[in-house]
């Protein structure tokens, strides 16, 4: 199988308990894309997406953009990978 663009997105601010991976489920419902939106123990927010390079970036910037009022930092790691994930999950 061919490879995918993958990111890996690190959310810091008041973005736990704000209804953050439920929107991100949401928005990841209209993109291509695949992954999951996890909390981590320090109060991030882990976002995991593969798919087509353009559908990932879109998908980010529309949970940027949904929740930019409790986002202070946003981390990205990209990379290209073999698909790893079927669906989109909140974790």
């Amino acid at each position: 199988m061919a490879d995918v663009h993958h990111e890996t997105v690190y959310f810091s601010g008041h973005v736990q308990g704000v209804g953050f991976r439920f929107q991100a489920l949401q928005a990841a419902k209209e993109f291509e894309v695949a992954g999951y939106v996890s909390n981590l123990a320090d109060g991030r927010v882990q976002l995991e997406v593969e798919g087509p390079t353009a559908e990932a970036k879109a998908f980010i910037t529309a949970v940027e953009e949904r929740m930019h009022g409790y986002i202070r930092k946003v981390e990205k790691e990209e990379s290209k990978r073999p698909p790893q994930y079927r669906s989109f999950s909140i974790r």
